[in-house]
């Protein structure tokens, strides 16, 4: 008797215990899901607010369409240039170089000098009669300009005003002249590279090989030549084209130790025909 008393008050304690427990878990689970419907509700409202005042965040933007002169360039590079650089401008692997980002100076500078389009790669791209005219060669550049930015020219074709001749010189012959020589003449580099003559180039041409470092040249940003003393240098540049050499006859300007060497060679040899004919004479 007493053994079976004691079997109903354990399972009496058990099943208060259980009663107990049961609305212990019931709440517990409540509040976890209500935890979590908080979070939910909190995450969607603060979506909706960023989705609506987000600047582009609400929609996606179509693409910009492209102004004339750049669907213009499109329509040229569509049909001159993609063999070499793609439909998208990405490049082709062994035929030319992706132009995302090399923006409108590099490419207006190529074009216009008729380094571009060309006929093979090799160490050195010479300037040849272009095959796109100026406007052409512009519209080429502002729709590469469209597909990644890059560096731009100033607007206009004297960018040599307001610039200082005499500074320009100092930062020729600093910059400049152990390559393109201080006659502006260029000279021969290594590998069958050199630095090209300036004698044909223009102010935009001069100004975009600084800002874009074509082939051997290095890029001179606007960190290291700003863009008054680029001006300073095409002034430079440009005088040198028009100074007529008040001094004498300049033989090309190749400095004053191998005119000297010239002079004295011709001025010796002018003697002795002189001496050798007053010898006859006599």
């Amino acid at each position: 008797m007493t053994s079976d008393r004691s079997d109903r008050d354990e399972t009496e304690a058990v099943r208060a215990e259980l009663s107990v427990s049961r609305p212990v878990r019931r709440s517990r689970l409540r509040r976890r899901l209500s935890a979590v419907a908080r979070l939910v509700a909190a995450l969607t409202i603060v979506g909706g607010l960023y989705a609506a005042f987000a600047p582009g965040a609400g929609h996606a933007e179509d693409t910009p369409p492209l102004s004339a002169n750049a669907q213009h360039g499109k329509d040229l590079f569509d049909r001159s240039c993609v063999s070499c650089h793609g439909d998208k401008a990405q490049g082709v692997y062994g035929r030319g170089p992706s132009l995302i980002g090399v923006g409108s100076a590099a490419v207006e500078f190529q074009v216009e000098t008729g380094r571009m389009p060309a006929a093979r790669q090799e160490a050195q791209v010479e300037r040849r009669q272009p095959q796109f005219s100026k406007s052409e060669a512009r519209d080429l550049g502002a729709y590469i300009q469209t597909l990644g930015g890059g560096p731009q020219l100033p607007d206009g074709e004297n960018l040599r005003q307001d610039g200082d001749v005499a500074r320009g010189g100092e930062l020729f012959r600093i910059n400049c002249s152990s390559c393109h020589a201080f006659s502006q003449n260029g000279g021969a580099l290594s590998s069958g590279k050199y630095a090209p003559t300036l004698e044909q180039s223009t102010d935009r041409q001069i100004y975009a090989a600084m800002l874009t470092g074509p082939q051997n040249m290095p890029v001179f940003g606007d960190n290291e030549l700003t863009p008054q003393e680029k001006r300073d240098v095409i002034a430079y540049v440009q005088y040198q084209k028009t100074d007529q050499d008040p001094g004498g006859f300049g033989l090309g300007r190749y400095g004053p130790v191998p005119e000297g060497i010239v002079i004295f060679v011709v001025g010796v040899v002018a003697l002795i025909f002189a001496s050798l004919w007053i010898a006859g004479k006599s």
